[in-house]
């Protein structure tokens, strides 16, 4: 369960204002990728907060709503196909994430990201394994992320609903690898993924 263990090893070095950042969406195959920053109030804490992908839509939705009414500074960062398929899903999401931190700027003195190395950020940072599911900074912006993204796609869904984006998200499954077998790609498509290029290709016809 996230907490402020790590959050308070540093308010205890004079790091007040911590940033947390996480992403969702470098997996699937269409729709853009997200990145959150949070900064909560240093007497905030939720016990139900936690790594989105453990929690029900439902339950995100909630807390989506407790965070932004409780946090600092939220910054969202959506980065789109184009720039994903030019760049690289990881150096798209490391960009997009010291994007955050340089908009968030003053605001914030220390950075909590999951996972993640970032290279141009001259604030301290923690990268945690795991770090959504550790720490409540962290575990918060991957609530905004995650919410913020299914709400995306939720609209893709009504434009493309035969790929199901509503049930998954741009993920591939059966059903969405089938569907780019039946209709092919859309633009909302990761170009630079090998499923995707290769459901893009012409078909020879022995």
């Amino acid at each position: 369960m996230a907490s402020l263990e790590y959050e308070n090893e540093f308010r205890n070095k004079g790091y007040n204002k911590i940033l947390g950042i996480d992403e969702a969406g470098r997996g699937p195959l269409a729709g853009p990728l997200v990145i959150a920053g949070v900064v909560l109030k240093e007497d905030f804490t939720n016990t139900e907060i936690n790594d989105s992908k453990q929690l029900s839509d439902k339950k995100r939705r909630e807390l989506y709503k407790v965070i932004m009414e409780n946090a600092l500074e939220v910054k969202v960062n959506i980065v789109d196909v184009e720039t994903i398929n030019k760049l690289n899903i990881l150096r798209a999401t490391k960009e997009g994430m010291e994007e955050i931190v340089r908009n968030v700027g003053d605001n914030c003195n220390a950075v909590f990201v999951d996972a993640v190395k970032l290279d141009n950020v001259n604030k301290p940072v923690l990268s945690l394994i795991k770090g959504d599911a550790l720490s409540l900074s962290i575990a918060a912006a991957s609530i905004i992320a995650k919410v913020t993204r299914d709400d995306i796609m939720l609209e893709l869904d009504k434009e493309y609903p035969m790929y199901e984006f509503k049930k998954n998200k741009g993920y591939g499954t059966k059903a969405h690898m089938l569907a780019l077998e039946k209709y092919g790609v859309t633009k909302h498509h990761r170009m630079s993924y090998a499923p995707v290029y290769e459901a893009s290709r012409p078909k020879l016809e022995i």
